[in-house]
């Protein structure tokens, strides 16, 4: 069983979710096609990087991501660091033959975006964009259904992903806020998701029609280098610098097979935590999904009878799309860890096999574009392509 060994540049909450799929991933994937090592970890200083190492199990740790980039002993660079190091790392990672998975948005701008995936292009080397929600068991069920024709020709998608850390004024200026560093807000943010959802169940976006809005114009300047995710708040007399980006989005949609939709995407809805939701009404019956319910997918079809007709919950389990390898009962319990150990699983097959790995670079890149659509329709007040 081949072993790869990774490295993880960022030591953060992602690096944890990430730490914790490398763990978890031969344990229910078993045998597993590849065992993902964890080597080396990298973080701001050698300090915090210790901590890190520590914490999340790695054999060694460094504040230069550009020897572990170098490093032979590496096989997989994971880029788990804020937006606007992205491109450097993954270009770097891509000349020195590595194997890349980048956290989400791929890059800042369409532009990185591309050098990026012309570097893993020319490199031949795997690359995956990690947009996890993708393989929670039921959203992968709904892929089946659609593929299967079970709800026919596929008329609408409305998606959404409203959240409430950032509604308060007070929240401190979070890189999230910064366009030097995240490149845009709620778009880049959560709203990419809903795009990777749209793209993945109903197919290629042809055209947009959004409007983006920033309600709060300033935020507190943060403390510290830790990314804050509006936890801790700031009141009073305190230094505070401008929002430069969105922070809450829509668009209509036309897909390039006939059917419409729409996005909303906001991190200022309160009541609303990680409420990332779609259904999709096709010929022949409908699909709704709730991420904050994600053991259930809610479905209805049109050959049920008339007095039985409304939409019905279908738990995921052991007979569903990856639930053979996770939980032995339906409904015992789907959390965020195990979409980020199906991802790693589905990255190492990969790797080992050879075979086409997606969300990859291709499809980061495609999101970028159509997020700079949204911008653009925003701007200008009209429909866009997104070619």
């Amino acid at each position: 069983m081949r072993k790869l060994n990774v490295g993880m540049i960022g030591g953060g909450f992602m690096g944890k979710a990430h730490s914790l799929a490398y763990a978890g991933m031969p344990m229910f994937f078993w045998p597993a096609p590849g065992i993902p090592h964890r080597h080396t970890v990298v973080d701001i200083t050698d300090e915090i990087a210790k901590d890190a190492a520590a914490r999340y199990g790695f054999d060694h740790y460094s504040s230069d991501w550009r020897k572990v980039v170098e490093d032979p002993e590496i096989d997989i660079i994971d880029i788990v660091t804020p937006n606007d190091t992205h491109a450097e790392i993954a270009i770097a990672a891509a000349k020195a033959g590595k194997h890349i998975i980048s956290e989400k948005p791929l890059a800042r701008t369409t532009e990185e975006a591309k050098r990026m995936l012309d570097a893993v292009k020319e490199a031949g080397v795997k690359h995956m964009v990690a947009f996890n929600y993708r393989r929670t068991p039921a959203v992968a069920l709904a892929k089946k259904y659609i593929e299967e024709g079970a709800i026919g020709k596929v008329l609408n998608f409305r998606g959404t992903y409203l959240q409430d850390w950032s509604a308060d004024p007070n929240s401190p200026l979070s890189w999230r806020f910064r366009k030097d560093v995240a490149g845009s807000g709620a778009l880049g943010d959560i709203g990419t998701h809903v795009i990777d959802f749209a793209r993945y169940l109903v197919g290629e976006i042809d055209e947009v029609m959004g409007v983006a809005t920033t309600w709060i114009k300033e935020r507190p300047v943060q403390s510290g280098g830790a990314d804050k995710l509006g936890t801790v708040k700031s009141a009073g007399d305190v230094e505070k610098r401008p929002v430069d980006v969105d922070d809450e989005i829509s668009t209509l949609l036309r897909f390039e097979n006939g059917a419409v939709g729409s996005i909303e995407a906001t991190r200022n809805a309160w009541g609303r935590n990680n409420f990332l939701t779609f259904e999709i009404h096709g010929e022949l019956g409908s699909i709704c999904f709730d991420y904050e319910r994600r053991d259930q997918l809610q479905v209805c079809f049109s050959s049920d009878p008339d007095d039985r007709r409304g939409f019905r919950t279908v738990f995921t389990g052991p007979n569903t799309p990856y639930g053979a390898a996770l939980w032995p009962i339906p409904a015992l319990g789907i959390g965020y860890g195990e979409t980020k150990i199906i991802e790693t699983h589905d990255f190492i097959s990969g790797i080992v096999n050879g075979t086409e790995i997606s969300p990859s670079f291709e499809d980061g890149y495609r999101i970028s574009v159509i997020s700079d659509a949204i911008l653009e329709s925003s701007e200008q007040g009209k429909w866009v392509k997104t070619k």
